[in-house]
């Protein structure tokens, strides 16, 4: 069947109407988040703790640019350091309980925003149902880039 595609034209609609779908999801809401640091606590959140080093090369960026990003989480008590009980010379952070509720308040708005977008959007029941099966076929592939 992928041989009958053209890849090539349906990876550039991806690339166009997904570069719209993010930038647009990337606009920071009032008083929220900014992108880094959700994608920060987001990252420490599935790992349940990591250091700097680590965080930062999962993320691709530098471990100082990581570590601003941090201490203004830490300031605000959604991430907290400790000692790595593996070696007590390393620091671990992890997501505090007021940063999950963070997170997860994120997210919540988030999903009202895509709810309300479907809605103002006209979409009909069958578009919204190709969305829906859309969504883990996105997902695989940005696992896969």
């Amino acid at each position: 069947m992928v041989d009958e595609l053209d890849v090539s034209a349906v990876g550039s609609a991806l690339q166009v109407s997904l570069g719209l779908f993010v930038r647009r999801l990337r606009q920071p809401l009032p008083g929220e988040l900014t992108l880094p640091e959700v994608s920060a606590l987001s990252r420490l959140e599935r790992a349940e703790s990591a250091t700097t080093s680590e965080l930062a090369r999962a993320e691709q960026i530098t471990p100082q640019a990581l570590g601003m990003t941090l201490a203004g989480l830490e300031e605000r008590g959604l991430v907290r350091r400790r000692p790595d009980p593996a070696d007590g010379r390393r620091v671990v952070m992890s997501v505090t309980e007021d940063g999950q509720r963070e997170l997860r308040n994120r997210r919540s708005v988030r999903a009202e925003q895509l709810a309300e977008a479907l809605v103002a959007g006209g979409f009909t029941r069958a578009e919204l149902e190709t969305l829906r099966a859309a969504a883990p076929l996105i997902e695989r592939l940005g696992e896969n880039l």
